[in-house]
């Protein structure tokens, strides 16, 4: 069970941390030297965690395996993190904020998941669905 709940702990308080962050990068900073300390650091971290769990792997080789992926992910976390900052210095609460963006992101990957993974999508799910849209307009009324 712990191996179920520990990742999804790790993402909320990793996410709190993080808007709390994105909310408080200072407005006369410009975000994209914001995000290079960031990234500097992440790909400093990145390299220390791979060494000690790599288990005496070589990091070169290792990148022979990706693909892709990791190219358009590195892309869309620096738009993504850069939304995060647009969207406080916008005079979003941070209460608000990314709860109103990550209902929009769940709507939008129930529909990826049916129409790209085959998922199935339930009454149950469209009653959410139906929720989920009727709180983002309660929540920016």
């Amino acid at each position: 069970m712990w191996n179920y709940i520990w990742p999804i702990l790790l993402v909320i308080g990793s996410n709190t941390v993080y808007n709390i962050c994105a909310k408080s990068t200072p407005a006369e900073a410009n975000a994209f030297v914001s995000l290079s300390v960031t990234y500097l650091v992440g790909a400093f971290l990145s390299i220390v965690m791979f060494l000690f769990t790599s288990s005496g792997k070589a990091y070169f080789p290792e990148l022979r395996k990706l693909n892709w992926a990791s190219v358009v992910l590195g892309a869309s976390v620096v738009a993504l993190e850069f939304g995060y900052i647009a969207i406080y210095r916008a005079g979003w609460k941070v209460s608000v904020g990314s709860l109103a963006a990550n209902i929009g992101l769940a709507v939008i990957l129930i529909i990826v998941g049916v129409i790209f993974y085959k998922e199935l999508i339930t009454f149950k799910q469209i009653c959410g669905i139906m929720l989920c849209l009727g709180g983002l307009l309660l929540l920016n009324t």
